[in-house]
């Protein structure tokens, strides 16, 4: 095989030989990752995706993007550039409507209001569906379909019921979305355009997933929820993939994200140390911070404390819905995430994240979500307890387009 085949994706000599494995996130146990894989049957807890056979020589930077005959240009220069990172067989087409290649924008007035050296914003309003969610259900679709999967179901906060949606009208195939009745209504009305179910409930997420559950064992839709199967974050850990690119294979000093479920937080991190495997990257990682809801903070409780995992959140209120997971799967992957990269957690007021994203959008010109703004409440925090200095280069995530929170039913 060439250098220019181990990158590209060849059109038609496709295998059915899966080159990855499943290994559980919290014991011993591995897997075949044939069919439609859930969770450790042992433990309960999130598989991981592992390439014990995939190598990536520094070559293979250069030939990221690089077209074979008959790929459309969305999948070369979107986030299946990285599909050698990936859990793809050669040959095989991903369901895609055009995710990733989002915008990095260097925000210097943003920079000198935080008090920090450099600021980018990462900008995932732009993907199909409006939100980071796209990455993830992409994935996870492309693999579900291939495992035979005929109808689906998510629990949502929001933002990853529209992309179900929005999947699931690609493939053709049904799809039912559990959200609570709070869920904004612009984001319920995006859910039903699309064509999905849509069943609200009176309660948060947690309650939202256990229908699913239900839903799933009853009629046999696979649950795509977070996590409990292995692929969405594969999707999302093209975050950090096309970080790395787009800084040049050096990353800046600290990454804030603004973390419900974490997928994205541990996608980057899982990122990053396949690249420092690989010799792509130089220097060091960033930190990684979490950033939540002072009314639903279970992440940052356990940092705070020092427990392993996460234990459930009593009550949990925000108006930043994608934060409002009360009890979530990946907690003890977000906390090792965390630690390693001698990052931490912060909870940032509902009043102090909404003024942030109504003040950096009229600063800024783009459009953040709520959950958007707490990654600048969150700078704002950690730059005043003294935990990034005015040389510190920051990356702050918008996960989703603001306007998806605004407008009624």
């Amino acid at each position: 095989m060439t250098e220019v085949d181990q990158f590209s994706v060849p059109t038609e000599r496709a295998s059915a030989r899966m080159d990855w494995l499943l290994e559980c996130s919290a014991c011993e146990r591995s897997s075949d990752p044939q069919g439609l894989p859930t969770v450790c049957p042992d433990c309960g807890q999130p598989w991981l995706v592992c390439y014990p056979a995939r190598r990536h020589p520094p070559e293979g930077r250069s030939l990221l993007g690089r077209r074979s005959t008959g790929e459309a240009d969305t999948l070369s220069q979107r986030m299946w550039r990285y599909r050698r990172f990936l859990p793809l067989l050669p040959g095989e087409a991903p369901v895609s409507l055009g995710e990733g290649g989002t915008p990095l924008l260097e925000l210097d007035r943003s920079a000198r209001d935080l008090g920090l050296g450099k600021v980018w914003l990462k900008d995932e309003s732009t993907n199909p569906s409006g939100s980071f969610k796209a990455r993830g259900l992409a994935m996870a679709m492309t693999r579900a379909v291939a495992g035979g999967a005929e109808s689906f179901v998510i629990p949502t906060a929001g933002n990853a019921g529209v992309a179900l949606a929005v999947y699931a009208a690609k493939v053709g195939r049904p799809a039912t979305v559990f959200a609570p009745t709070a869920t904004p209504g612009t984001i319920l009305a995006q859910i039903r355009a699309f064509g999905a179910e849509l069943k609200l409930i009176d309660g948060h997420i947690g309650d939202c997933g256990r229908a699913a559950r239900e839903l799933s064992v009853r009629t046999g839709a696979f649950d795509l929820s977070t996590l409990r199967e292995p692929y969405r974050i594969e999707g999302k850990k093209t975050l950090g993939l096309e970080l790395a690119e787009q800084f040049g294979w050096t990353l800046p000093d600290a990454i804030i994200y603004p973390a419900g479920g974490g997928t994205g937080l541990i996608g980057m991190w899982r990122a990053f140390r396949e690249l420092q495997t690989a010799g792509w990257l130089q220097g060091q990682f960033p930190r990684l911070f979490a950033v939540q809801s002072s009314g639903c903070a279970p992440v940052v409780r356990a940092v705070e404390t020092g427990a392993d995992r996460c234990e459930p959140w009593a009550d949990p209120r925000t108006v930043a819905s994608g934060l409002l997971v009360p009890n979530p799967l990946g907690g003890a992957l977000m906390l090792r995430a965390i630690r390693e990269t001698s990052g931490g957690a912060v909870a940032v007021s509902d009043s102090d994240l909404e003024h942030e994203a109504s003040t950096t959008s009229r600063r800024e010109g783009v459009d953040l979500s709520p959950e958007g703004g707490a990654t600048f409440a969150a700078a704002r925090q950690l730059r005043s307890s003294g935990h990034l200095s005015s040389e510190h280069r920051v990356i702050l995530f918008n996960t989703g387009a603001g306007w998806l929170y605004r407008g009624g039913q």
